[in-house]
């Protein structure tokens, strides 16, 4: 299995500590977001990882793992760096976020899942989002479902507690076929210079997978229970609630 990890953002939510690093280079008890994420990947024999870098590309260069890159970083978002990869877009497809670690049993769920189009859901996301923000709508996005676990509305702002089942984490897998979908959409949106009323070059994730939904596309919730970690701001990097989530996954690594 094939895995992308999008590491091109400068992390100015994090400054002064992306200053000389990209974000996903921001450690914790010494160990940067993208090396622990690193050895979940590689404890499932994920392989190849290719990176695509842009801010302080440099950087990002592991033995054994691709890099790719971004020359356009500092105008554009996640969808136009994800497609600078273009070439490895072929059979089944990772794609992660750079500034989150999951634990090997999130990892191992997504693998199982059979959809074209998979993406990890956190059903215990409110207490992790009441433990970082005052206000737990603040950073939240909507993520609307069937019962059958289609997802139906992902990644707009919500007003409610209720318009949120679950929290999208940056983890997803493409089959073939979905890594089709999603290419089409893509080129598509480009063509007509606008994604879910962005500009392509501007727009995030959940924009490209919306856009799916609205045109048809089926798009499935791989639901799990916590075992992850997100580091976006300077409260993020320090608070207690990050080391012991990662010290949970990394004690469960060899599980």
């Amino acid at each position: 299995m094939k895995a992308i990890i999008l590491t091109a953002g400068k992390g100015t939510r994090l400054r002064p500590y992306t200053l000389d690093r990209p974000k996903c280079l921001v450690e914790v008890d010494g160990c940067s977001l993208l090396d622990r994420q690193l050895d979940v990947l590689t404890s499932e024999s994920t392989h190849p990882i290719i990176l695509i870098g842009g801010y302080r590309a440099e950087m990002l260069r592991r033995e054994g793992v691709k890099l790719r890159i971004n020359p356009l970083f500092d105008k554009t978002n996640m969808v136009w760096t994800l497609f600078c990869a273009e070439e490895d877009l072929d059979g089944d497809v990772i794609v992660s976020y750079g500034d989150i670690v999951y634990s090997r049993k999130v990892l191992a769920t997504l693998l199982k899942a059979d959809a074209d189009i998979a993406v990890v859901i956190d059903l215990d996301w409110e207490s992790y989002w009441r433990a970082r923000n005052e206000n737990p709508l603040d950073d939240a996005e909507t993520l609307k479902m069937s019962s059958d676990g289609r997802i139906l509305e992902i990644g707009q702002k919500p007003e409610s507690l209720e318009e949120i089942e679950g929290q999208y984490m940056g983890l997803m897998k493409f089959s073939a076929k979905g890594i089709e979908t999603l290419s089409k959409v893509f080129y598509d949106a480009k063509e007509m210079g606008n994604l879910c009323g962005k500009s392509v070059k501007n727009a995030y994730m959940t924009d490209l997978l919306q856009a799916m939904i609205e045109l048809g596309h089926r798009v499935d919730a791989v639901p799990v229970h916590g075992e992850w970690v997100e580091v976006d701001t300077g409260k993020d990097l320090f608070s207690k609630t990050t080391i012991s989530r990662l010290h949970f996954i990394e004690n469960n690594l060899k599980d």
